[in-house]
């Protein structure tokens, strides 16, 4: 005889039963409230009502009945409608410490945490219920919101008043809100005012510290965990894995990975992506890849954290062949996984792969999520394509930080100033806080702009206003500013006075714009005093040879090529590609390798037999060989740009904008030419150097010709 299937339990499936009116017992009530419970958890609205709508028929949801209220304003709260909650605590009578909880606690959950501190100040002037350790505990927890320091300081003042400061919940909860509030003494000095070996409580300080930076007091913390000898669990690792992440001490990690193996902790997915995090922060892919491999049962966390490691490793193309491996293990994508794929794509400038992949995440129903939207914007932008990245940004529902800091720093990049400048006003009327990487793009624009004195407004109020520390980038925009405006004495005076110490990109910056404005003097200057800083720095010798150079100083070209010799320093060969179909076509200076080289140079020359009715005289004295005339002109000729450019528009359709990557600064007569190029072709032509972005129309490059 067949025995029947047995049905797997199913939580509501009791319910039609229970609401009957003939099926009512002594017991009921109870059993709706446990179900109603199981509702909110489950944050199943439709269940729920029905309870609501029994109680209702059955007269036990009137004001009254304090417990079944307090069972419906919690299920309201966490089902999202806590407006319906907030009405039902309004009409009740009387409330008990519970009702005050369940309310606070589903305003908190739904991020209004203005509300939460607003019905605690309600509850004490009303003074029929006294707050206890966990209505404390939800304020504190609601202060974390956007900084509210004050409130949290007097909910502090409050707890030690009634003595509640020593519940190990509460000082969690006061741990983290001033760790997150970035008043780490004060956290430190709440932590340690009751020693406690419980591991809830190291595993709460040491979460909140390595969450909001504070890697010091971390390493502090876990460093007493071993000295007592506390009993690590699954959090503790994962919270050690993201320390050593956060620090990048391998080291370390090695430690805490070994310690993991001898201990009885399982692990599992938790774990396991949080070790492949911190191989990947620690510059370890490799290993972050082993740990991977060694799986049996593999995720979507753990895939996007490997995927996640190499991406940050540079190891771009690696992140996005493991996406096709992990489609064939039919795992699906989240959020988190187009993120870091996108942003694969934008290190590569990949906008083909970065395209077919916005499309793969919309039919997955990612459209309106903001880390995906994020990574679009950065992607479009790096990959050339910033109108892409504009409407991206203007169909986004909901804007971060993030969102506007892409765009702003997106259009800078690109040398569109004004737009840029224009997201930032829009992204204040926003209320959105401005912080460290807004003021970078903002001061990046206004040097494409020329912007002088709006920049050392936004340099010396605003971002005083928004308490945001200007630091070396900033400084670097504004050396840039300065000597876009040809004022370069002013701008080395700047470099003396400014508090800040100066990198190697700071001052190449400065004889960059020596090199622009052809002042040699100070350029030859400027490099000596570089190379005494960085004497392996290949970009200074390159400069410097080319200022001796535009001076017609052979010796002084010669003596630079001496000493790159002599250090052993080889200039990189300059290399364009273009990207058309499926494929990307690689082209180096007077190449001749590829299979349409022949085609290509014919049409290079075509192009500059074209401009040069135009206006265009090849700058020979850019070349650097002291070299008859004719010769250095052939050595212009066939840069890697012009053969990529020429490629494309041999291999494009008419309508087709050109997208050109180099991995060097466009020299001057490549930029010359490619303006007039886009004149004569009626074509866009878009060239990303090592710099920025180049776009030429009609032309004029976006640039203004200073690059």
């Amino acid at each position: 005889m067949l025995k029947a299937q047995r049905k797997a339990y199913v939580p509501f499936r009791h319910a039609p039963f229970l609401l009957r009116p003939n099926a009512v017992s002594p017991s009921s009530p109870l059993d709706l409230i446990k179900l109603l419970k199981l509702s909110a958890d489950t944050k199943n609205l439709k269940v729920g009502k029905t309870i609501h709508s029994h109680l209702i028929v059955t007269s036990r949801a009137t004001e009254n009945s304090i417990i079944e209220v307090n069972s419906l304003i919690n299920f309201y709260a966490k089902v999202n409608q806590v407006s319906i909650a907030h009405n039902l605590f309004d009409r009740m009578p009387e409330r008990n410490v519970v009702s005050w909880s369940a309310l606070m606690t589903g305003y908190l959950l739904n991020g209004f945490s203005l509300k939460v501190i607003r019905l605690l100040k309600d509850m004490i002037s009303e003074g029929n219920v006294s707050p206890n350790e966990y209505i404390l505990a939800i304020a504190i927890s609601s202060c974390c919101d956007r900084g509210r320091v004050e409130e949290g300081r007097q909910c502090h003042g409050l707890l030690l008043k009634t003595g509640f400061s020593f519940h190990n919940y509460v000082r969690n909860a006061l741990v983290s809100m001033y760790s997150k509030c970035s008043i780490v003494q004060d956290a430190m000095g709440v932590w340690n005012e009751v020693p406690v070996n419980d591991i809830v409580a190291y595993n709460s300080i040491l979460s909140s510290l390595v969450e909001n930076g504070y890697l010091r007091e971390g390493l502090e913390v876990l460093r007493s965990m071993v000295s007592e000898s506390v009993k690590w669990d699954k959090v503790t690792f994962v919270n050690a894995f993201s320390l050593c992440a956060s620090l990048k001490d391998l080291r370390l990690g090695l430690h805490v990975h070994g310690k993991m193996l001898t201990s009885d902790v399982e692990c599992d997915a938790y774990v396991s992506s949080a070790i492949i995090n911190m191989y990947g922060k620690c510059g370890k892919s490799l290993m972050a890849r082993g740990v991977f491999d060694g799986l049996q049962s593999r995720n979507v966390v753990l895939w996007t954290a490997v995927m996640a490691s190499c991406f940050q490793n540079g190891c771009f193309e690696e992140a996005l062949n493991l996406f096709s491996k992990m489609e064939q293990e039919n795992v699906k994508s989240n959020e988190f996984t187009y993120a870091v794929l996108l942003n694969a794509c934008a290190g590569l400038s990949a906008r083909r792969n970065g395209s077919l992949l916005h499309g793969h995440s919309e039919k997955s129903g990612f459209k309106h999520h903001v880390m995906v939207g994020n990574a679009l914007i950065n992607m479009y932008a790096k990959s050339g394509d910033i109108e892409a990245a504009k409407k991206v940004f203007s169909d986004m529902m909901h804007r971060d930080i993030i969102t506007w800091n892409a765009m702003i720093c997106g259009f800078s990049h690109h040398g569109l100033g004004k737009k840029a400048l224009l997201v930032f006003q829009d992204m204040l009327a926003a209320e959105e806080h401005p912080n460290y990487v807004t003021f970078t793009g903002v001061l990046s624009a206004c040097g494409h702009l020329g912007l002088v004195q709006e920049g050392f407004y936004y340099l010396h109020h605003l971002m005083k206003q928004f308490g945001v520390q200007p630091g070396l980038e900033h400084y670097t925009c504004i050396v840039s500013l300065l000597s876009k405006t040809g004022q370069l004495n002013e701008a080395r005076n700047f470099m003396r006075t400014a508090p800040v110490k100066w990198d190697v990109v700071a001052w190449r910056t400065l004889l960059n714009a020596c090199h622009v404005h052809q002042n040699y003097g100070l350029g030859r200057w400027v490099a000596e005093f570089v190379l005494e800083m960085d004497p392996n720095d290949v970009g200074t010798y390159t400069l410097l040879s080319n200022i001796y150079a535009k001076e017609k100083r052979w010796d002084g070209v010669v003596k630079v090529r001496k000493l790159m010799r002599d250090k052993k320093i080889k200039k990189e060969p300059g290399v364009s590609w273009i990207e058309i179909g499926n494929v990307t076509h690689i082209f180096t200076s007077e190449d001749n390798k590829h299979p349409d080289y022949g085609q290509t140079y014919q049409k290079v020359k075509e192009l500059l037999a074209m401009i040069k009715p135009l206006g265009y005289t090849p700058d020979i004295g850019a070349v650097l060989h002291d070299v008859e005339d004719e010769q250095k002109e052939y050595y212009l000729s066939y840069h890697s740009e012009k053969l990529a450019i020429a490629y494309g528009l041999l291999k494009l359709p008419s309508e087709a904008s050109i997208l050109v990557i180099k991995n060097l600064r466009i020299c001057d007569d490549c930029h010359s030419a490619v303006r007039l190029i886009s004149k004569v072709t009626n074509r866009v032509i878009v060239v990303r150097d090592a710099n920025r972005f180049h776009h030429f129309r009609d032309g004029r490059c976006s640039c203004l010709d200073y690059w």
